[in-house]
């Protein structure tokens, strides 16, 4: 599925908690990817404070509505060793059937959701793995996940007339090892256990959430009032010009009220502090030992890689810049 055939909402959402999972020029070797999943990371209780990162997640945000009118996504990326086998035996690198296979690390998208009034949710994911046979027969792929456990617990409490402050409180309680501080890739080792760029999406059919960027007057003392730790929660979707809406994106990612995906963007790049015309010509300026190992290091880069390739004139000059909109100006020196 792509970009296009999103809601505005789910498009936003997806952009975000993709957002620097792999950085140009998407090969395994580039320097600044050795270091990955930095944003929005939720790690184990039992060694988060030893790796100086969180083991919680906070959004607080106002809602005008019925109390049982609410529901709550969790969306974060789970961490996937992926291993190159021959016969059984792990190994760095392969080519098999002139195809170049690494062993890295991909992610797998995880949600968990409450409906209704608030509550608590529960984390549980099995410890799992799969196996992808590559040609030939003796050599595979294989994917392994840990076991996540942890809550999602949603409160609410008066905060004014008709309006209650939400908390959405994330925290996980995985077993994991105690790393060491000093080690160089601590924090990579722990990145497995860890809950990996996790955004909550609130919505509410009947009631309606209130800015918190830039709130009614009435009820600006209110949302200054509410406390978010490691994300930042915006208004998402259709703009009514009261400052609120019916959902809230809460991103690591600091966001204003109703962002959008450009709609000349061909597709996830991943590396938002680019601008997406110079990226897209920089992928497409990597030479052909470049791409080769841009390939074998993600299937996401793949699709990269072929939808820069298939661009056309016209889809890159529209990257060119776009003029969204003309405002009068007023005022002396105008």
């Amino acid at each position: 599925m792509t970009l296009t055939d999103l809601s505005d909402v789910e498009k936003i959402t997806r952009t975000c908690l993709y957002e620097g999972y792999l950085l140009w020029p998407y090969r395994r070797s580039a320097l600044k990817n050795t270091k990955r999943w930095t944003f929005g990371g939720v790690f184990p209780a039992a060694c988060a404070a030893a790796l100086g990162e969180p083991a919680t997640m906070t959004t607080q945000v106002l809602h005008e509505g019925p109390a049982d009118d609410l529901t709550v996504r969790v969306r974060f990326l789970q961490v996937v060793d992926r291993t190159v086998t021959r016969d059984g035996r792990p190994v760095d690198e392969l080519t098999v059937a002139g195809e170049r296979y690494v062993s890295w690390q991909e992610v797998t998208e995880r949600e968990v959701v409450l409906t209704g009034a608030p509550g608590t949710a529960a984390v549980d994911i099995p410890e799992g793995t799969d196996t992808e046979q590559l040609p030939g027969g003796s050599a595979c792929l294989v994917r392994g996940w840990r076991h996540l456990t942890g809550t999602v617990e949603v409160t609410a409490e008066p905060a004014a007339d008709g309006v209650r402050r939400l908390t959405v409180r994330i925290a996980n309680s995985t077993p994991c090892p105690l790393p060491d501080p000093g080690a160089r890739h601590a924090r990579e080792a722990a990145a497995p256990y860890a809950f990996v760029s996790t955004h909550t999406v609130l919505h509410s059919d009947r009631g309606r959430f209130v800015s918190l960027l830039d709130p009614p007057a009435a009820l600006r003392d209110p949302a200054a009032a509410c406390r978010n730790e490691g994300t930042w929660p915006v208004l998402v979707g259709t703009d009514e010009g009261d400052g609120r809406a019916h959902t809230v994106l809460s991103s690591p990612v600091t966001l204003y009220d109703f962002p959008r995906v450009a709609p000349e963007s061909p597709g996830d790049l991943f590396d938002g502090t680019e601008i997406d015309q110079l990226l897209v010509l920089s992928v497409l300026s990597l030479t052909e030992e470049e791409q080769a190992e841009a390939r074998a290091s993600d299937p996401r880069a793949r699709e990269i890689l072929d939808r820069c390739a298939g661009l056309g004139t016209d889809d890159l000059m529209g990257l060119h810049g776009a003029i969204r909109e003309f405002q009068t100006v007023s005022g002396e020196g105008t």
